[in-house]
């Protein structure tokens, strides 16, 4: 039973401790997509440590599940884990974190339900100040234009992914920085980086008194538009991406002496005009293979008793 309870202190362990390491240095804004594989990496140790935990506490309380999870294991494997040992608490361990897990899925599934309805209502809204031509299908142009006084542009994803963009910013962005705009939204798209908003939105807001999810979900927001900026830069050159964040934001006050909650805008105009050397090829594979092990680690702590008595 030993092992249930080194899997739940690794999992906290992670949990306090992995936003500090992360995050530490400028070598996430070199590289923010290895950044965004760390941080997935980092919360599914995480995760799999308390899925771990609860399995084994459950198999430790429970002799039907302890039938199901050990059934292909020779005797002496399930001896080795000393599961007869455990206390009563074996049972509150393993409901607590299943409740953990089930709160998780909830949260979740609320996440992409209030997703999909704030989708539809900004569909909506978009039909009402762009209406369809006679003919004309719903989504059937990848680009819209709407009239506004504010330069604005965003990417409204779904099956059909539309770039909206007002007629202010068309006037404002010159040459091809409407391209960067456009490169950078459909970087957005590609990489799917709604889908990694959605769980770390999830995951902080169901435990937000738990370090690593809050900071995965603020990572989250920063580093997929850091990739994004690296997509359209790297198309169009790290001057005309910045100069289009400029123009599009120079009057909503986030380069002022007050900023806004958009402060990040600054830093990224910043990392555009004075980027720092890559990693090279081999530095990036090493840190994205040695991220691809940390969720082995949990892995590790429960299969070890079984793998001792095997052999």
């Amino acid at each position: 039973m030993m092992v249930s309870l080194a899997l739940l202190l690794l999992g906290a362990l992670a949990a306090v401790v992995a936003p500090r390491l992360v995050s530490h240095g400028d070598w996430a804004e070199r590289e923010p997509v290895v950044a965004l594989w760390v941080w997935q990496c980092v919360v599914a140790a995480v995760l799999l440590s308390f899925g771990l935990s609860m399995t084994l506490s459950a198999a430790a309380a429970w002799q039907l599940v302890r039938g199901h999870v050990f059934a292909p294991a020779p005797h002496g494997v399930v001896e080795a884990y000393a599961l007869g040992a455990s206390g009563p608490w074996s049972a509150a361990l393993a409901v607590l974190l299943a409740c953990g897990g089930l709160w998780t899925a909830a949260m979740l599934t609320h996440e992409v339900l209030r997703t999909h309805a704030r989708r539809r209502r900004r569909r909506r809204e978009l039909l009402v100040r762009s209406p369809l031509l006679p003919g004309e299908v719903p989504g059937d142009e990848p680009l819209v234009v709407l009239e506004g006084e504010r330069p604005d542009a965003w990417w409204l994803p779904g099956a059909a992914p539309q770039l909206v963009i007002t007629t202010a910013a068309l006037r404002r962005l010159k040459g091809s920085q409407l391209d960067a705009v456009l490169a950078h939204e459909q970087g957005h798209a590609r990489a799917r980086h709604d889908w990694l908003l959605h769980c770390s939105a999830a995951l902080a807001n169901g435990f937000p008194q738990i370090p690593v999810f809050a900071a995965f979900r603020d990572e989250m927001h920063r580093l997929v538009e850091l990739a994004a900026d690296d997509v359209a830069s790297r198309r169009f050159g790290r001057l005309t991406i910045a100069l289009a964040l400029v123009e599009l934001n120079e009057e909503s006050g986030v380069f002022g002496p007050c900023p806004t909650p958009g402060a990040q805008l600054p830093q990224r105009v910043n990392r555009l005009l004075s980027p720092v050397p890559r990693f090279t090829a081999g530095r990036r594979l090493q840190l994205t293979a040695a991220a691809a092990l940390v969720p082995v680690v949990p892995l590790l702590v429960a299969f070890v008793p079984g793998l001792r008595a095997l052999g």
